[in-house]
């Protein structure tokens, strides 16, 4: 395969690059609007097949409307007339079922003050509720002094807004890309190279997602996540494979000779890291929250448009540009690359590594302690949902939801729906029901029994704190195991998060063997080891650990609110640890693979076993360290996202290939690399028989061997 992209860049680069250009035409066309064919409801991160969402399901076939209100408007008590245009244009839209509230509904709708009250809308279950949401948020902004939140308004702000943070992540991360990778290229062509491969697989991808989307519904936050990790990975091959032709360049001069060498062994090795960091993807498949599965959709199409993209549209780049690759570079430049390359036995890395070698031990406790140390926070990690409070404060929905939960009695947190299967003969029985949930003791109150109709009635249970409590999620279970005349069906936002974290939990153990079994794999097709890929194994847990805690210390415990523009939630999001876990692990991999494969390279070409270590080091040193960060401004601009769970994916995925690229490769690789020496390279027998058939490395001799006239 990869002496046959040889040939294609060599032979026919201009044609290449012409269907390059017709592809990203039609991908921008076709690919272009995909935002708004996403999926932008509200149970992204629900498990929509759990109790919760069956409960709502049932009530809403029975009774033909929402479980729940949709819309909420907060206004003031005494305003008769913004009272009775709101009462008016929330009654007036035909998909609105009922509305109800104002301060003659009870003092339950007027605040504690006497100043505010609100009215609530609840839907019809047939229509549209993003529609009817966005047409009554256009007629309510006309009414003064109203503010409008609720749950249907809430997700169309937090939807907005991560459209608008895709625009402006992009604004900070293009210029600054372009000035790190000026500094690292030391060339102004070579520094765009990666710009250009990183917008054709942001293009690319988003086509291939709107492919999909046609057969599996995607939720619209895989758009943050394509463009952050689209642009890093992009970036991150092409730095490989540009850097490697440069050698190649210094070494053979311009031609078929360079190209072909740099796609046998860069090229190489981008393909098999993206098969990794799709592994990583894949593992994201098994859980039945569309937020993660479409996040592992958007883990798998990147980073394999990402490869496909730099060892086909580079090397036909390389074939035109031969030593004009190089061009827009000031001789000072010139000849610091050209030093840098001569002098393997004198760089920094080089040394770097020799000092960490004469002393192992010490060095590879140092630097384990330092991550469980970074680690240790996360013992005490707390999760929460996705509500009103990931939005802003500026957010309308977000001051509804402040002002319901600090200024009114009763409206602390939103209700536990439970749907009771029975007649609407067995009323009595329903009653005595509801009297045994009003015993329990984190229930602040509990409504009278509603038949919605189809044998179904409701019951509203209000908790005595927050919605996202402990003991509120606490009371689901409890309500769950209260022997009932009949089995029934719990719901609500609280129901919601249990359903989640169960459904995470129980995904958890096969997500893990596919990354482990993909992982291990990899790099023993590329090693022929197993201690390797078992040691690499270990350094990616060392770094999410130190990750998750360094998270833990930033958003569950509020520290740089005022740096990075948040208020905290208390908690970290559920669903967060395990997206990171998966693509830290797959990016952890992935430098894992650059390295250990120049390891290999210099060992086979017959250096000792730390000599080889060292050269490793020195060559992919400066590489990995700016392919880290260029992936950390590329994904961590979504730390100026104003969404707190997409503020928490820019800052983890940025710390977490930081610190692999540092302390982990710096400190960890060569120290334990040392300690072992052969034994790195260990494998029994039946597997390094099957490593010399089907094994792969860095370039096959017969691919670098000269070409012969």
């Amino acid at each position: 395969m990869f002496a046959a992209l040889a040939r294609l860049a060599n032979t026919h680069p201009r044609r290449v690059l012409a269907v390059t250009v017709l592809f990203f035409a039609v991908a921008g066309a076709l690919g272009g609007p995909v935002a708004s064919l996403l999926n932008s409801d509200n149970d992204s991160f629900s498990d929509t097949g759990a109790q919760s969402a069956k409960a709502l399901e049932r009530i809403e076939k029975a009774s033909g409307e929402m479980a729940s209100p949709d819309l909420v408007a907060v206004l003031p008590a005494k305003d008769a007339a913004a009272l009775d245009e709101t009462v008016s244009i929330l009654k007036a839209e035909k998909n609105v079922a009922q509305v109800a509230g104002g301060p003659e509904a009870g003092p339950a709708f007027v605040s504690k003050d006497g100043s505010k009250t609100y009215v609530v809308a609840v839907y019809k279950s047939h229509g549209d509720p993003d529609s009817t949401t966005e047409h009554l948020r256009d007629q309510l902004s006309d009414v003064d002094d109203v503010s409008v939140g609720g749950a249907g308004p809430a997700y169309q702000q937090v939807n907005e807004q991560v459209e608008s943070d895709l625009v402006k992540a992009e604004l900070i991360a293009f210029p600054l890309l372009f000035l790190v990778s000026l500094w690292v290229f030391r060339s102004a062509v070579a520094a765009l190279l990666p710009l250009l491969v990183g917008g054709i697989t942001i293009v690319g991808s988003l086509l291939v997602v709107r492919g999909i989307n046609e057969f599996v519904d995607i939720s619209i936050f895989a758009l943050n996540l394509i463009t952050g990790l689209g642009l890093g990975l992009a970036i991150d091959y092409s730095l490989f494979l540009v850097s490697r032709y440069r050698e190649e360049l210094a070494r053979s001069g311009p031609g078929p000779e360079a190209i072909r060498r740099t796609i046998a062994t860069a090229g190489r090795t981008v393909v098999f890291s993206a098969v990794t960091v799709a592994g990583a993807g894949l593992a994201l498949l098994v859980f039945p929250l569309r937020f993660l599965y479409s996040m592992g959709i958007g883990v798998s199409v990147v980073a394999l448009m990402a490869a496909a993209v730099s060892v086909i549209v580079l090397p036909a780049l390389f074939a035109v540009l031969k030593h004009r690759v190089n061009a827009g570079s000031p001789k000072r430049w010139q000849r610091a690359q050209a030093a840098e390359i001569a002098a393997e036995k004198h760089g920094f890395w080089y040394q770097l590594s020799k000092f960490v070698m004469r002393f192992p031990v010490a060095v590879a406790l140092t630097g384990t302690a330092i991550l469980l140390a970074l680690g240790a926070p996360f013992l005490g990690v707390k999760f929460t949902g996705v509500d009103a409070t990931v939005l802003p404060d500026s957010a309308s929905a977000r001051q509804v939801d402040t002002t319901l939960r600090t200024e009114f009695v009763g409206a602390e947190s939103l209700p536990i729906i439970v749907a009771v299967p029975a007649a609407e003969s067995d009323a009595d029985e329903v009653k005595a029901y509801a009297g045994q949930l009003r015993e329990l003791n984190s229930a602040a109150a509990v409504t009278e029994p509603r038949y919605r109709g189809g044998d179904t009635w409701q019951i509203d249970v209000i908790s005595k704190f927050p919605t996202m409590d402990e003991k509120s999620l606490d009371l689901v279970t409890e309500i769950r195991d209260l022997d009932a005349s009949s089995p029934v069906l719990v719901g609500g936002a609280a129901a919601e998060q249990v359903d989640q974290v169960h459904a995470i939990k129980g995904g958890i153990p096969l997500a893990m063997l596919i990354l482990v079994v993909v992982t291990f794999i990899t790099l023993f097709l590329m090693t022929g080891s197993v201690v390797l890929p078992i040691k690499a194994l270990i350094m990616n847990v060392l770094t999410i650990t130190a990750t998750f805690g360094i998270l833990v210390l930033v958003f569950q415990d509020g520290r740089l609110e005022g740096l990075l523009n948040y208020t905290s939630q208390g908690a970290l999001e559920s669903s967060q640890p395990v997206f990171l876990f998966a693509v830290v692990f797959g990016l952890s991999t992935d430098y894992a693979v650059f390295l250990l494969t120049r390891i290999k390279e210099a060992r086979d070409a017959g250096a000792g076993e730390r000599e080889s270590v060292a050269l490793g080091l020195q060559r992919t040193g400066r590489i990995v360290t700016a392919a880290a960060l260029l992936f950390a401004i590329a994904l961590g601009a979504f730390a100026t996202s104003d969404i707190i769970f997409i503020k928490e994916l820019g800052v983890g995925t940025a710390v977490a290939v930081l610190i692999d690229a540092t302390i982990v490769r710096a400190m960890l690789v060569p120290s334990l690399m040392a300690l072992l020496g052969r034994r790195n390279w260990w494998a029994p027998k039946p597997l390094r028989k099957l490593h010399d058939r089907i094994g792969l490395s860095e370039g096959d001799p017969e691919e670098l061997e000269p070409t012969r006239a």
